[in-house]
Protein backbone atom coordinates (compact mmCIF):
# COMPACT_ATOMS: atom_id res chain seq x y z
CA UNK A 1 0.00 0.00 0.00
CA UNK A 2 2.88 2.61 0.71
CA UNK A 3 4.01 2.00 -2.66
CA UNK A 4 0.86 2.39 -4.65
CA UNK A 5 0.92 5.90 -2.44
CA UNK A 6 4.70 6.89 -3.12
CA UNK A 7 3.96 6.41 -6.94
CA UNK A 8 0.52 8.01 -6.52
CA UNK A 9 2.50 11.36 -4.96
CA UNK A 10 5.12 11.08 -7.98
CA UNK A 11 1.84 11.59 -10.36
CA UNK A 12 0.59 14.57 -8.28
CA UNK A 13 3.60 16.08 -8.01
CA UNK A 14 3.77 15.61 -11.16
CA UNK A 15 0.61 17.69 -11.85
CA UNK A 16 2.16 20.94 -10.01
CA UNK A 17 5.37 21.20 -12.47
CA UNK A 18 3.62 21.19 -15.51
CA UNK A 19 1.60 23.88 -16.62
CA UNK A 20 -1.49 22.22 -17.76
CA UNK A 21 -3.64 22.63 -15.14
CA UNK A 22 -2.68 26.35 -14.49
CA UNK A 23 -3.53 27.21 -18.18
CA UNK A 24 -6.97 25.18 -18.47
CA UNK A 25 -7.97 27.09 -14.64
CA UNK A 26 -6.87 30.64 -16.02
CA UNK A 27 -8.37 30.46 -19.03
CA UNK A 28 -11.58 28.96 -17.54
CA UNK A 29 -11.58 31.63 -14.65
CA UNK A 30 -11.23 34.84 -17.34
CA UNK A 31 -13.65 32.95 -19.56
CA UNK A 32 -15.95 32.76 -16.24
CA UNK A 33 -15.16 36.26 -15.19
CA UNK A 34 -16.03 37.52 -18.61
CA UNK A 35 -19.17 36.43 -18.71
CA UNK A 36 -20.25 36.95 -15.57
CA UNK A 37 -19.36 40.61 -15.79
CA UNK A 38 -22.10 41.23 -19.15
CA UNK A 39 -25.67 41.68 -18.76
CA UNK A 40 -27.26 40.26 -22.05
CA UNK A 41 -30.17 42.23 -23.34
CA UNK A 42 -31.36 43.03 -19.01
CA UNK A 43 -31.97 39.40 -18.78
CA UNK A 44 -31.61 38.59 -15.30
CA UNK A 45 -32.12 34.50 -16.04
CA UNK A 46 -29.01 34.62 -18.68
CA UNK A 47 -27.03 33.67 -15.36
CA UNK A 48 -28.34 29.97 -16.32
CA UNK A 49 -27.06 29.83 -19.80
CA UNK A 50 -23.89 31.55 -18.52
CA UNK A 51 -23.59 28.62 -15.77
CA UNK A 52 -23.94 26.14 -18.67
CA UNK A 53 -21.07 27.13 -20.49
CA UNK A 54 -18.75 27.11 -17.68
CA UNK A 55 -19.80 23.76 -16.47
CA UNK A 56 -19.07 22.45 -20.34
CA UNK A 57 -15.32 24.50 -19.75
CA UNK A 58 -15.01 22.92 -16.69
CA UNK A 59 -15.95 19.26 -18.15
CA UNK A 60 -13.54 19.89 -21.28
CA UNK A 61 -10.64 20.95 -18.98
CA UNK A 62 -10.82 18.11 -16.43
CA UNK A 63 -11.26 15.98 -19.23
CA UNK A 64 -8.20 17.02 -21.18
CA UNK A 65 -6.36 17.03 -18.20
CA UNK A 66 -7.02 13.93 -17.26
CA UNK A 67 -5.93 12.16 -20.84
CA UNK A 68 -3.00 14.09 -20.95
CA UNK A 69 -1.83 13.48 -17.38
CA UNK A 70 -2.36 9.88 -17.57
CA UNK A 71 -0.91 9.05 -21.32
CA UNK A 72 2.38 10.49 -20.64
CA UNK A 73 2.92 8.21 -17.42
CA UNK A 74 4.42 4.85 -18.40
CA UNK A 75 5.61 6.13 -22.21
CA UNK A 76 7.64 8.82 -19.91
CA UNK A 77 8.85 5.81 -17.51
CA UNK A 78 9.95 4.13 -20.81
CA UNK A 79 11.91 6.94 -22.16
CA UNK A 80 13.54 7.98 -19.07
CA UNK A 81 14.63 4.04 -18.35
CA UNK A 82 13.10 4.66 -14.64
CA UNK A 83 11.18 1.62 -15.19
CA UNK A 84 13.74 -0.75 -15.25
CA UNK A 85 15.28 0.07 -11.97
CA UNK A 86 11.57 0.62 -10.21
CA UNK A 87 10.78 -2.80 -11.76
CA UNK A 88 13.95 -4.13 -10.65
CA UNK A 89 12.68 -3.26 -6.91
CA UNK A 90 10.20 -5.72 -4.82
CA UNK A 91 7.70 -3.65 -7.04
CA UNK A 92 5.44 -5.29 -9.31
CA UNK A 93 3.95 -4.41 -12.32
CA UNK A 94 0.45 -4.39 -10.56
CA UNK A 95 1.48 -2.33 -8.32
CA UNK A 96 2.78 0.34 -10.70
CA UNK A 97 -0.36 0.37 -12.90
CA UNK A 98 -2.22 0.88 -10.13
CA UNK A 99 -0.18 3.63 -8.21
CA UNK A 100 -0.26 5.58 -11.94
CA UNK A 101 -3.80 5.05 -12.17
CA UNK A 102 -4.36 6.12 -7.76
CA UNK A 103 -2.25 8.80 -8.70
CA UNK A 104 -4.14 10.08 -11.97
CA UNK A 105 -7.53 9.68 -10.38
CA UNK A 106 -6.68 11.72 -7.17
CA UNK A 107 -4.88 14.25 -9.40
CA UNK A 108 -8.38 14.70 -11.17
CA UNK A 109 -10.48 15.38 -7.70
CA UNK A 110 -8.31 17.90 -6.97
CA UNK A 111 -7.83 19.37 -10.26
CA UNK A 112 -12.13 19.33 -9.99
CA UNK A 113 -12.72 20.61 -6.13
CA UNK A 114 -10.54 24.01 -7.22
CA UNK A 115 -12.46 24.41 -10.19
CA UNK A 116 -16.14 23.79 -8.62
CA UNK A 117 -14.63 25.54 -5.88
CA UNK A 118 -13.92 28.49 -8.14
CA UNK A 119 -17.26 28.64 -9.76
CA UNK A 120 -19.91 28.05 -6.75
CA UNK A 121 -17.98 31.01 -5.57
CA UNK A 122 -18.58 33.17 -8.69
CA UNK A 123 -21.81 31.61 -8.95
CA UNK A 124 -23.18 32.30 -5.46
CA UNK A 125 -21.95 35.18 -4.90
CA UNK A 126 -24.06 36.66 -7.85
CA UNK A 127 -27.22 34.34 -7.23
CA UNK A 128 -26.96 34.45 -3.35
CA UNK A 129 -28.00 30.99 -3.67
CA UNK A 130 -24.95 28.25 -2.64
CA UNK A 131 -26.36 24.28 -3.46
CA UNK A 132 -23.28 22.83 -1.76
CA UNK A 133 -24.87 19.15 -1.64
CA UNK A 134 -25.39 19.45 -5.55
CA UNK A 135 -22.45 20.51 -6.08
CA UNK A 136 -20.73 17.42 -4.37
CA UNK A 137 -22.88 15.64 -6.25
CA UNK A 138 -21.74 17.00 -9.10
CA UNK A 139 -18.10 16.43 -8.35
CA UNK A 140 -18.02 13.01 -6.93
CA UNK A 141 -20.19 11.51 -9.84
CA UNK A 142 -17.63 13.49 -12.64
CA UNK A 143 -14.65 12.14 -10.45
CA UNK A 144 -15.84 8.85 -10.92
CA UNK A 145 -16.35 8.95 -14.69
CA UNK A 146 -12.37 10.41 -14.93
CA UNK A 147 -11.74 7.15 -13.57
CA UNK A 148 -13.20 5.31 -15.90
CA UNK A 149 -11.06 7.64 -18.74
CA UNK A 150 -7.55 7.13 -16.92
CA UNK A 151 -8.04 3.41 -16.68
CA UNK A 152 -8.73 3.52 -20.81
CA UNK A 153 -5.81 5.95 -20.99
CA UNK A 154 -3.59 3.53 -19.08
CA UNK A 155 -5.02 0.41 -21.21
CA UNK A 156 -4.11 2.50 -24.55
CA UNK A 157 -0.40 2.90 -22.87
CA UNK A 158 0.15 -0.28 -23.20
CA UNK A 159 -1.24 -1.11 -26.95
CA UNK A 160 0.27 2.49 -28.08
CA UNK A 161 3.72 3.52 -28.02
CA UNK A 162 3.00 7.20 -28.29
CA UNK A 163 1.20 9.32 -25.96
CA UNK A 164 0.06 11.72 -28.70
CA UNK A 165 -1.70 8.87 -30.40
CA UNK A 166 -3.00 7.81 -27.21
CA UNK A 167 -4.52 10.33 -26.31
CA UNK A 168 -5.51 11.14 -29.34
CA UNK A 169 -7.44 7.95 -29.79
CA UNK A 170 -8.81 7.98 -26.24
CA UNK A 171 -10.55 11.48 -26.48
CA UNK A 172 -12.03 10.41 -29.54
CA UNK A 173 -13.41 7.33 -27.99
CA UNK A 174 -14.55 8.89 -25.09
CA UNK A 175 -15.89 12.02 -27.26
CA UNK A 176 -17.84 9.59 -28.96
CA UNK A 177 -19.42 7.38 -25.99
CA UNK A 178 -20.32 10.64 -24.73
CA UNK A 179 -22.56 12.01 -27.65
CA UNK A 180 -23.42 8.50 -29.44
CA UNK A 181 -23.27 5.93 -26.74
CA UNK A 182 -26.28 6.37 -24.76
CA UNK A 183 -28.28 6.09 -28.35
CA UNK A 184 -26.81 2.70 -29.99
CA UNK A 185 -29.53 0.92 -27.96
CA UNK A 186 -32.13 3.01 -30.69
CA UNK A 187 -29.54 2.69 -33.55
CA UNK A 188 -29.68 -1.06 -33.33
CA UNK A 189 -33.67 -1.37 -33.26
CA UNK A 190 -33.54 0.50 -36.84
CA UNK A 191 -31.30 -2.37 -38.34
CA UNK A 192 -31.96 -6.45 -39.00
CA UNK A 193 -29.70 -8.69 -37.59
CA UNK A 194 -27.09 -9.52 -37.20
CA UNK A 195 -25.91 -5.86 -37.72
CA UNK A 196 -28.58 -5.43 -34.51
CA UNK A 197 -26.96 -7.73 -32.49
CA UNK A 198 -23.69 -6.42 -33.32
CA UNK A 199 -25.04 -2.66 -32.45
CA UNK A 200 -25.85 -4.11 -29.19
CA UNK A 201 -22.85 -5.96 -27.92
CA UNK A 202 -21.12 -2.50 -28.66
CA UNK A 203 -23.77 -1.04 -26.48
CA UNK A 204 -23.53 -3.07 -23.78
CA UNK A 205 -19.58 -3.37 -23.94
CA UNK A 206 -18.68 0.23 -23.95
CA UNK A 207 -18.84 2.52 -20.39
CA UNK A 208 -21.49 4.84 -20.42
CA UNK A 209 -20.10 8.00 -19.28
Amino acid sequence: MNTVLALAGVVIKELYRRKDFYVLFVLTAVITLLLGSVNFFGDPKIIRYLKDVVLLLIWISALVIAITTAARQIPSERENRTIFPLLAKPVSRGQVIVGKFAGCWLACGMVLAVFYLFFGIITGSREQHWPLLSYLQCVGLQWMMLGIVVSLVLLGSVIFTAPSSNATITFVVVVGILLLGRHLNQVALQHTEPLRSMVYTIYFLIPHL
